[in-house]
């Protein structure tokens, strides 16, 4: 089994991928102290795809997401989300535009303790005076498993249902893109894997692009295409993975 080569664009998937990246790069630190997080990446993310992005600890896969989202800003190069160049807004237009186009999973949770899981699900609508779709939150909160617990304070749920509720959250705007850090990470396996389940059929159904930093073979399995990271740059790339096929080049990125 062999990687296929790092690509600029995915063009032949989407002539306008849902996030591209080219050129990027990214410094922490100055002189001697400089860490190059980013080495002059070049990946896309087609639409309706679902990508799992893998990497030895350090790789750059998360700083990579992170900047591909607009929550950190590139120190040269581009990053696009649709049409739209990232690099050139200012602190409002990034923040329009990831509560209109981004859904973002964080491995902690990240909800707020003070209001209902209902509240927390549509808080990013509601910071911009919207609502969800007909139709779309009740389907959500079905699919995820939520009903009857939408009332309750994250602290009177469990971690598998704060993270339902995070993942309800990133997609009951259906944003253009979905980013999820460690989505399952803190879970149990078969809580894991319904959440995995359900990303995959908002991929398979509703068409959500969906990019995923993962450690976990089996979590990357799920996806369509995993691209594998190794000192800041892109290492390749693997088309309909299995957890043995991504374990395979998982254990040669670390010789």
């Amino acid at each position: 089994m062999t990687l296929l080569e790092p690509r600029v664009s995915d063009e032949a998937h989407d002539e306008v991928p849902a996030a591209r990246l080219r050129g990027a790069t990214k410094i922490y630190g100055e002189g001697d102290a400089a860490v190059h997080a980013l080495n002059g990446v070049d990946v896309a993310f087609g639409r309706g795809e679902f990508t799992a992005v893998m990497g030895p600890s350090g790789s750059g896969k998360s700083t990579m997401m992170h900047c591909a989202a607009g929550l950190d800003q590139l120190t040269s190069g581009s990053v696009r989300i649709g049409d739209r160049e990232l690099t050139t807004m200012n602190d409002r237009e990034l923040t329009l535009l990831r509560r209109a186009e981004i859904g973002f999973v964080f491995q902690a949770f990240n909800l707020i303790p003070s209001i209902s899981a209902e509240e927390n699900i549509v808080m990013p609508l509601a910071m911009s005076g919207e609502r969800p779709r007909h139709g779309v939150l009740e389907d959500v909160v079905s699919v995820l498993g939520l009903d009857g617990r939408l009332s309750h304070r994250p602290s009177e749920l469990s971690g598998g249902q704060q993270q339902r509720v995070a993942v309800a959250r990133a997609l009951v705007a259906e944003p253009s893109i979905v980013f999820a850090d460690e989505p399952t990470g803190n879970l149990d396996t078969r809580t894991g894997d319904e959440i995995l389940g359900f990303i995959r059929r908002a991929v398979d159904e509703r068409h959500q692009t969906t990019v995923m930093v993962t450690h976990d073979p089996a979590a990357a399995a799920w996806a369509d295409r995993v691209v594998f990271f190794v000192d800041g740059s892109v290492h390749g790339e693997l088309r309909n993975p299995t957890a043995d096929t991504v374990l395979e080049v998982m254990k040669g990125l670390g010789r």
